[in-house]
């Protein structure tokens, strides 16, 4: 009972407006369980719908420099921004390495900014578990854009496209980022594309390759036309440029009546998620599975039967059709 008291003193902290009451609803949905639960179902109805915006790309790429120049940029505009980046698990700890203590002190004092890092805990898809339940706080709070940095752990950060409305890709010139994109469905998921380190010999040559592989692309007529960005973040060339992108892609999904569209695939990828999730830990924990699964493996290993045969075996146990 003096749990759910403490609950509802932080939900009533945060109906204020205190940041502190946001940080620990953050904290609540790291850890998972039936809190968490919890507060997705209390946040849920205040969400508005905030511009969701995700930038992946190599580690190296210089994506926390693009997004805190960006920041800067939006808040010149009275926009009110979220940041929610995505680091390593610690092996240790658990918890991110390092993360907003080092990258976005500039904003510490700045009440129009929150920042906060989420560990990727074995992700594979270069974000976070709770990256959906998180940005739902910041819309909750009132945040007007969100943004959303991934790990950087190259081909598999596609599932960011199903977390944002728009996908900001960031490469530079060095180690052939360009023909890297190209294999690793990169092409398939960005909005823009940044080619930073702009003062590189090779810049502008390996953003030309990315605008020819674009032009490629089959096009409906009723498209984005990905937009292909030079910059240099560290002297902050070329990123006002790319806030005019973003806010176009916005103005594009909105005009063409595709946001509605987009928020639906948001909130269905999220459903799929997290009932998978739910049945894998279902699965794992089941008793009758670990005996079928330890019966049946010794066969495997005896070669006596397929891997497929087991697999067969626990969809009839499972019996969902």
């Amino acid at each position: 009972m003096a749990r759910t008291r403490t609950i509802d003193s932080v939900f009533t902290a945060f109906r204020e407006g205190k940041s502190a009451a946001a940080g620990r609803l953050l904290s609540i949905i790291e850890d998972g369980g039936k809190e968490a639960e919890k507060v997705v179902e209390y946040i849920f109805p205040a969400i508005r719908g905030v511009c969701r915006v995700g930038f992946t790309g190599p580690p190296g790429a210089g994506k926390s420099t693009i997004v805190s120049r960006l920041t800067s940029y939006f808040r010149e505009d009275n926009k009110s921004v979220g940041i929610i980046l995505v680091d390593p698990t610690s092996p240790f700890s658990g918890g991110a390495l390092l993360g907003d203590r080092i990258r976005m002190q500039e904003f510490s004092n700045d009440p129009g900014v929150f920042v906060r890092s989420l560990a990727s805990r074995g992700s594979l898809g270069g974000i976070s578990n709770c990256t959906d339940e998180a940005v739902d706080i910041l819309d909750a709070y009132g945040k007007d854009i969100v943004f959303i940095e991934t790990v950087g752990v190259g081909q598999s950060e596609l599932e960011i496209a199903e977390k944002t409305h728009t996908v900001v890709v960031i490469l530079v010139p060095e180690s052939g980022d360009a023909i890297q994109a190209m294999k690793a469905g990169l092409m398939e998921i960005g909005d823009i594309f940044v080619m930073n380190k702009s003062d590189h010999q090779d810049a502008e040559m390996a953003a030309r390759e990315i605008q020819s592989a674009l032009r490629l692309k089959e096009s409906s007529g009723n498209e984005w036309s990905p937009r292909v960005i030079l910059t240099c973040g560290l002297k902050n060339e070329g990123v006002d440029e790319l806030k005019k992108a973003i806010d176009e892609h916005r103005d594009f999904l909105t005009v063409n009546n595709l946001m509605e569209n987009k928020n639906r695939q948001i909130l269905f990828s999220r459903v799929r998620n997290a009932l998978l999730d739910r049945l894998e830990g279902k699965i794992r924990k089941s008793p009758r599975v670990r005996e079928l699964m330890d019966e049946k493996m010794k066969e495997v290993y005896a070669g006596h039967i397929s891997p497929y045969s087991v697999v067969y075996e626990l969809e009839k146990m499972i019996n969902i059709e």
